[in-house]
């Protein structure tokens, strides 16, 4: 049970009402996850929407990558709401199953592709050390440019604010979904 009630669409005030159409009119096609929360203050969410619409769509880093570093955060932030909403994108962007797997059971993956691991090594980084190696900012950097390490440190920043905002107001797990870091009972 989620620590706060969510604003109903009949009872919405006409700003929240605008954001609330605004993003179900926009990319994501629905109202979940935190912006539910972000909602009681009309403006933090309406802001909320846009820099998160921005980092997930509108940026130079590809799908795949920006999936691969959101499934990298929910599982730092053991944030299973985040993880249950985004493994299915991260599949359809690409991402194989023992990827996966891997990050979801914390194990670090067996990377087909060099690329996925640099990726991978940066949002690791960020999260276990609060900063990102020499070598690894270096790679990361020749793959994605400066624009992109830009947008993929701030994709990263914004996904720990979405986990933090779950895991705080204890948002339920989407109906006919399970939490997917528990090992199911024996």
């Amino acid at each position: 049970m989620p620590r706060i009630p969510f604003p109903e669409v009949a009872a919405m005030s006409p700003t929240q009402l605008k954001v609330y159409q605004d993003v179900v009119n926009g990319p994501r096609g629905l109202m979940v996850g935190p912006l539910r929360a972000a909602l009681h203050n009309p403006d933090l969410a309406d802001r909320w929407q846009k820099f998160g619409q921005l980092l997930r769509y509108e940026t130079s880093v590809s799908p795949r990558y920006t999936e691969l570093a959101i499934l990298v955060t929910a599982r730092a932030w053991d944030c299973p709401f985040e993880w249950v909403q985004h493994e299915p994108v991260a599949r359809a962007a690409g991402l194989p199953d023992g990827m996966i797997e891997a990050i979801r059971h914390r194990n670090d993956p067996r990377f087909e592709a060099e690329n996925d691991a640099i990726v991978y090594r940066y949002a690791r980084e960020l999260h276990d050390r609060h900063c990102v190696e020499d070598a690894t900012y270096a790679d990361a950097l020749a793959l994605l440019g400066i624009t992109g390490v830009v947008e993929l440190t701030a994709l990263i920043g914004y996904y720990t604010l979405v986990a933090m905002t779950l895991n705080a107001h204890l948002f339920d797990l989407p109906a006919g979904t399970d939490d997917p870091f528990q090992e199911p009972a024996r």
